[in-house]
């Protein structure tokens, strides 16, 4: 026969169920409460100021510039702002490509920037601007040219297109450009003439300029050491200085191995 339980005998466990319960449920409650109350203790101390700004990736301007950009100061609020709406303010700056705003630890930002390349520099008759890879030029002065001049290219949409194709070519090849100038009296193409610093030189079109310099160490390959002009408008044909100048001296189609 099954043993009756008198209920009597079972509320002593079902009292210490619900209490053991009960104190969960207000051990839960008051850990809430006490963490709320932390946080807002914390916002509203000055343990939660912006202590210490670091700005990293900065060549163009200085850190102090992009820290008055991002409109942060030390004393303010570390939940005062959004990471994002900063990031936007930044990258509102022409010559950045990208920026990123952290917060570390409870008092200091973290502001990485990216600009945009330097590619060289905007001949302006008495002065040069540096020009970056997206275009844009920078006013502000220049002690010394460390890179190719670009000469009639004051033309945004020129400028863009030029450096369109110098962001495409290859590196080695681009360190040897000394100056590139704009033809202002075509009409119908934009045809260019490039003087590279072992002292040959290069005609091409703006469009095709990528495609073609890159085979520059293949050609130059090619010349034994001979010095001339290099024609990468349609073809690839060379005409020393020589022939170019009076010297007899026939000119001559080179051959170039096509990229895989």
């Amino acid at each position: 026969m099954d043993k009756v339980i008198d209920i009597e005998e079972r509320i002593p466990t079902l009292r210490e169920r619900r209490r053991k319960r009960s104190n969960r449920k207000f051990a839960a409650l008051l850990t809430i409460f006490v963490t709320l109350l932390l946080i807002l203790i914390y916002s509203q101390s000055p343990y939660s100021e912006i202590r210490d700004i670091k700005v990293t990736g900065a060549e163009l301007f200085d850190g102090d510039s992009y820290q008055q950009a991002s409109t942060l100061a030390i004393g303010d609020s570390m939940w005062s702002f959004d990471s994002r709406e900063i990031e936007e303010q930044i990258e509102a700056l022409e010559w950045v490509e990208s920026a990123k705003v952290e917060k570390h630890w409870l008092t200091a930002v973290a502001i990485e920037i990216e600009e945009y390349v330097e590619m060289g520099y905007l001949d302006q008759g008495n002065s040069y601007q540096v020009v970056l890879s997206n275009g844009v030029v920078l006013n502000q002065p220049i002690r010394v040219v460390e890179g190719p001049v670009f000469s009639n290219f004051e033309d945004e949409a020129k400028r863009e297109a030029l450096m369109e194709q110098l962001v495409k070519t290859d590196p080695e090849v681009q360190n040897l450009i000394s100056q590139v100038i704009l033809d202002t009296e075509q009409e119908r193409a934009d045809y260019i003439t490039i003087y590279m610093n072992d002292g040959n030189e290069i005609k091409a079109i703006l469009s095709t300029l990528a495609e073609k310099i890159n085979y520059y160490p293949s050609v130059t390959a090619q010349l034994e050491d001979r010095k001339g002009i290099i024609d990468m408008e349609v073809g690839i044909y060379f005409r020393s200085y020589n022939d170019v100048f009076g010297l007899a001296e026939a000119g001559e189609e080179l051959e170039v191995a096509e990229e895989q």
